[in-house]
């Protein structure tokens, strides 16, 4: 936000309580948070941000930045009362994202990842104050005034405009007094992790034999254990470490106790046999941190001169990653906004625009992970409901690749008027109580309804809960789209996709 706003031809201040490199968590991109990553970087000239959109780039261009490699989604559930050796099929949920290594997604090791932001970010021109703590802030019509200290000396600013992107409870949060408001439905969770090194591949024990191929090696990717009330991530990086916690509803942290920290986690993983086994030799890198309380809302999200990003406004949960798309979202509304109506009358009336799309995408993401906690004790109907983030997420950066983002105005397609709709419906019955018969509804119910906007084969049968990238899949879906066959060829080779003839013709891959 501030390489863009420099680029805008802004004077841009980045203050930060601490100071580079640091440990943080919030690590695994998608293909929507890279395809915005690409599209600010091209328009507001940010080459050196541009090659972090993608595996094959990064390596190429930041080989010691840390990264890991993400080929998509991996989901196993398991019961802890009576664990399961080997997953069968319909434990499993393999989501590919991309088809090859070189085009593939990435977890940030955020250590490197922001350490290099920041260099990128002086180097366009924004001052950095680190290692500074502000106390107060003055609202003036002219804009703000904080205050401060920075290494024992006093620090004051003023700015017209102010974005915090400090995180949920953030600076402007506390300084300003913004109340905090609950996301409606949405259970209490708290979450406890960790990085580690000398951790296992699934893939090299029992537990990852499989007989087939799977669509992409499923260390490779976003694991995600589910159990009834919570679930683990296991993210890999290519400089040895491991991020790894868990996040549950109180009534299962409070059983495992999350506050003990690593006998929590030690508890946990020994009810799970193969992570268990997969941890066998892991060293933990850093202590374990427990946050009592993931979820946050703020009841305000922007004022005449100030506003929060996504990230300050409000966050649900880790699972399945919605947090970057979010964020870069609102970078790319402030950025629109400071870049058309800097100087116009309705600036503070183009912000409070912002502050709605940005609640309502908060609501929208709540909405469908509070019906995944709910269903996490029943695999088919989890796995069914998470196919309406997947088919929203491939269909909303499909059409932006086509330039058609006029099909896709909102994360979620939350304010689409079919898909939207359909959304809430299904989402509220994924939280009353069912019948076996109930639930096979709600699943046939999901795939009929994400049919007009399913381009990845989503919910085929056939494919048995894996499913791989298929060019064909666009290619059948180009009405959906509403793009001709020679478009969607011309796609796939924007996107790095290679063409390839076979004896049945000329093929993507």
């Amino acid at each position: 936000m501030a390489m863009i706003a420099r680029r805008l031809g802004r004077s841009v201040v980045l203050i930060d309580k601490g100071s580079h490199p640091r440990v943080v968590i919030g690590e695994s991109s998608t293909p929507l948070t890279n395809l915005l990553i690409e599209e600010l970087a091209t328009r507001y000239d940010l080459p050196a941000v541009r090659p972090l959109a993608k595996w094959g780039s990064w390596q190429n261009t930041y080989p010691d930045v840390g990264c890991g490699l993400k080929r998509g989604f991996t989901f196993y559930h398991h019961d802890l009362i009576r664990p399961e050796p080997i997953p069968s099929r319909a434990s499993q949920l393999l989501v590919a994202a991309s088809p090859n290594n070189r085009i593939a997604d990435t977890h940030w090791y955020r250590a490197d990842f922001d350490h290099l932001l920041v260099r990128q970010a002086e180097e366009l021109g924004v001052d950095y104050f680190d290692q500074t703590r502000l106390e107060t802030v003055t609202q003036s019509s002219n804009g703000l005034a904080l205050d401060g200290s920075r290494h024992a000396n006093r620090f004051s600013l003023s700015a017209r405009f102010v974005i915090d992107a400090s995180g949920p409870r953030g600076f402007l949060h506390h300084a300003l007094r913004i109340p905090e408001t609950k996301l409606p439905g949405y259970p209490a969770t708290q979450a406890l992790y960790s990085h580690f090194s000398g951790v296992g591949r699934l893939e090299d024990i029992s537990f990852g034999a499989n007989r087939e191929q799977p669509p992409y090696p499923i260390d490779d990717a976003a694991v995600h254990h589910i159990f009834d009330g919570g679930w683990i991530w296991v993210l890999r990086f290519n400089n040895g470490i491991t991020s790894a916690g868990v996040a549950a509803t109180d009534q299962v942290a409070s059983s495992l106790k999350f506050s003990e920290g690593a006998a929590a986690w030690r508890r946990l993983i020994q009810a799970i046999p193969p992570l268990e086994e997969q941890f066998a030799t892991a060293q933990t890198e850093r202590p374990f941190t427990h946050i009592t309380r993931l979820s946050f809302r703020s009841q305000k999200i922007s004022g005449d001169n100030w506003a929060l990003l996504p990230s300050a406004a409000g966050f649900v949960d880790p699972l399945l990653s919605t947090g970057f798309p979010l964020a870069l979202l609102g970078v790319t509304r402030l950025a629109e906004i400071i870049e058309n109506h800097w100087d116009s009358d309705c600036f503070p009336d183009r912000l409070a625009t912002y502050a709605d799309h940005t609640q309502d995408e908060l609501l929208a993401t709540a909405r469908l992970i509070a019906a995944l906690y709910g269903s996490m004790n029943d695999f088919p109907v989890f796995s069914t409901v998470s196919l309406l983030y997947f088919a929203a997420a491939s269909f909303s950066e499909t059409v932006r690749r086509l330039g058609k983002p006029h099909l896709a105005k909102s994360f979620l397609l939350h304010d689409h008027p079919v898909f939207g709709a359909a959304l809430r419906k299904l989402l509220g019955r994924a939280h009353l109580p069912r019948t076996t018969g109930d639930s096979d509804n709600l699943m046939g119910d999901i795939v009929r309804s994400i049919g007009p906007f399913n381009v990845a084969g989503l919910g085929d049968p056939s494919r048995n809960n894996w499913y791989p990238v298929d060019p064909e899949d666009l290619f059948r879906s180009a009405a959906k789209l509403e793009a001709h066959r020679e478009e969607i060829a011309k796609l796939l080779e924007r996107c790095g996709f290679e063409l390839a003839t076979s004896e049945h013709g000329p093929a993507y891959y």
